[in-house]
C-alpha cells in the first residue's frame, strides 16, 4: 500500500541567546504558514530562563553540559563551547531518535550558525543541514573571507575591500575583526561558521535581496545562499495576514510591561519620542553611560530608554527623577510596538542586526551608537550606504562623547538631514515589506527551501 504523505519536519536550533531565537522563531513560524512541521529546539537552562513562553509551536530542549547555570557557570566562553559541542552533539542524536520515533520523523534541521558541530549530527542522522546566518550577509562576507584566508588579519590596510561591499575602514570592521585580540574565542566561533560550508545544503540569511543586492550575488556563486528576511512578526509587515500568534516574539528571557511602555507613548505627540535601546547584550561601562544620559537628557526630547535591570546601576544618580516629565526608563519593552507606534521620531540603537531590520522595516530613523562585534559594520551601512541614519562619532577606543549624541538626536529630529533620512528610511520600508509580500524575493526562497523538503522522499 502506498504511504501516507506527511508533512516536512524541520527542527530549527537557535543558538541560545535571546537576539539568535528571535529570527529563527520568526522564520519557524513562515515555514509553519507553508506547510511544514517545526519543532524549536533550545538548551535546558534556556528553556527554564524564557519569562515569556507563548504560542502552540512544541519545543524541545537538550543539554549543553550546563542546564543549572548555562553559560555564566562555566569557567570561561572556551570551556563552554567545547562542552556544548560534545554533549549537545549527543543530547541532539538522542532528541532525533525520539522523534523519529512519534510518527513524525525529522527530515531537516535549521540550526543557528555559531553551531557549527550541529551539521556533522545532521548528515550522520540522514537529515538536510540548513544553516541560519543570523547577521547581515555583509558581516557574514567578511567572516567568510577570514576563514577563506582571504582576508588576513590584524587588518593593517587604511582601507579594506571586501568582493561585493564598499570600501572600509578598519573601524567598520566587525570588532573581532578589527582587534582580533580582544575576544579571540569568539573571533573562532564566528569564523567556523564557514567549518564545513562546502557540505551544508542551505545557507539561509535573514535578510532582503535589494537591501545588500551586490553581496548576496557575491555569495551566491559560492555558496546555496537565499535571502530569506527580515524575519520580523507579520503583522509589522504592512498589516500582512498574520499566521497563529505572528504577532510578537513569543519567547523572552525578559519580563515585559507592555501597558505601561504604550500607556506612556499614547500620551506624547507624533514623532516626539526618542526611543533608546541596547539590546540585550550590550554594555557600556559607568562613563559612556553617563555620556549617553546627557546626550539624551540635553536633546531636550521625550524619551522612553529601556536599561536592563543589571545596567541600572551605571545611571547618572538622580537621572531618572530630574528627567519624569520627559523620560520614561524601563527594564524592558516589547519593541515592534514601540517602534511601530506613531510617537516614535527616532531609535538610538547600537545597530544590532534584529533592531537595524526591524527600525528599517518599520521606517524610523536611527542615530547610530556601536558598540562591538557586528554593529559597527551595521552603523557604517545605516548612514553612509542606505542613508537611513546617522551614526555617532566613536574612536579608536570605542568612546563617544555625550554632545555628539545630542547633536545627532537634533539633527534626525529637527535638521535637514532627518529630512533626508526620513524619506529614506520610508522608502527602504517599502522595499522590505515587498520582499516578504506573495511573489517577492525573500517569499521565493523560503518556497524554494520549503520545496524542496516537501519534495524530498520521506523515510
Amino acid at each position: 500500500m502506498a504511504q501516507k504523505a506527511r508533512s516536512a519536519h524541520c527542527l530549527v536550533f537557535p543558538y541560545p541567546l535571546q537576539g539568535h531565537i528571535n529570527p529563527m522563531h520568526q522564520f519557524s513560524k513562515t515555514l509553519v504558514s507553508k506547510g511544514i512541521r517545526v519543532t524549536l529546539v533550545t538548551t535546558k537552562f534556556m528553556f527554564n530562563s524564557f519569562q515569556q513562553l507563548s504560542g502552540s509551536m512544541p519545543v524541545e530542549t537538550i543539554s549543553d553540559g550546563y542546564d543549572v547555570g548555562g553559560k555564566a557557570s562555566a569557567e570561561s566562553i572556551e570551556v563552554y563551547l567545547a562542552r556544548f559541542k560534545q554533549v549537545g552533539s549527543e543530547s541532539l542524536k538522542q532528541l532525533i531518535e525520539k522523534l523519529n520515533t512519534t510518527g513524525f520523523p525529522v527530515d531537516c534541521i535549521v540550526y543557528d550558525s555559531l553551531m557549527s558541530w550541529v551539521l556533522d549530527v545532521a548528515k550522520c542522522s540522514g537529515l538536510v543541514g540548513a544553516l541560519f546566518l543570523t547577521q547581515s550577509c555583509a558581516v557574514d562576507n567578511i567572516y567568510y573571507h577570514v576563514k577563506q584566508g582571504l582576508l588576513k588579519l590584524p587588518v593593517v590596510e587604511n582601507r579594506v575591500s571586501v568582493p561585493g561591499l564598499p570600501v572600509l575602514e578598519p573601524l567598520d570592521m566587525p570588532s573581532f575583526v578589527h582587534n582580533p585580540g580582544s575576544y579571540p574565542a569568539t573571533l573562532n566561533l564566528v569564523v567556523n561558521q564557514f567549518l564545513d560550508i562546502d557540505k551544508v545544503d542551505w545557507v539561509l540569511c535573514n535578510t532582503f535581496y535589494k537591501l545588500e543586492e551586490e553581496v548576496i550575488e557575491w555569495m551566491s556563486k559560492h555558496l546555496r545562499l537565499r535571502a530569506i528576511g527580515p524575519t520580523i512578526p507579520r503583522k509589522y509587515l504592512n498589516n500582512q495576514k498574520t499566521v497563529e500568534d505572528d504577532t510578537d516574539n513569543g519567547l523572552q528571557m525578559f519580563k515585559v510591561d507592555i501597558d505601561s511602555c504604550m500607556n506612556w507613548l499614547n500620551e506624547r505627540q507624533d514623532h516626539s519620542v526618542i526611543y533608546v535601546s541596547f539590546g540585550s547584550m550590550a554594555q557600556l561601562d559607568a562613563a559612556q553611560m553617563q555620556e549617553l544620559a546627557y546626550g539624551i537628557k540635553q536633546s531636550g526630547k521625550h524619551f522612553l530608554w529601556v536599561v536592563r535591570a543589571s545596567e541600572e546601576g551605571k545611571l547618572p544618580k538622580g537621572f531618572v527623577e530630574e528627567t519624569s516629565t520627559k523620560g520614561l526608563v524601563v527594564h524592558w519593552c516589547s519593541q515592534m510596538e514601540v517602534l511601530a507606534h506613531k510617537a516614535l521620531g527616532c531609535f538610538v540603537t547600537h545597530c544590532g542586526w534584529n533592531s537595524t531590520l526591524e527600525a528599517l522595516c518599520l521606517g524610523v530613523p536611527m542615530v547610530a551608537v556601536p558598540i562591538w562585534t557586528d554593529q559597527r559594520t551595521n552603523a557604517k551601512f545605516v548612514a553612509d550606504v542606505w542613508r537611513m541614519g546617522v551614526k555617532v562619532d566613536i574612536d579608536e577606543n570605542g568612546v563617544f562623547k555625550g554632545e555628539m549624541v545630542q547633536h545627532c538626536i537634533r539633527e534626525v529630529m529637527d535638521g535637514e538631514k532627518g529630512k533626508e533620512v526620513k524619506t529614506t528610511s520610508k522608502r527602504w520600508m517599502e522595499m522590505a515589506r515587498e520582499a516578504v509580500k506573495e511573489g517577492g524575493s525573500s517569499d521565493m526562497s523560503i518556497n524554494e527551501f520549503v520545496a524542496s523538503l516537501t519534495q524530498r522522499p520521506k523515510s
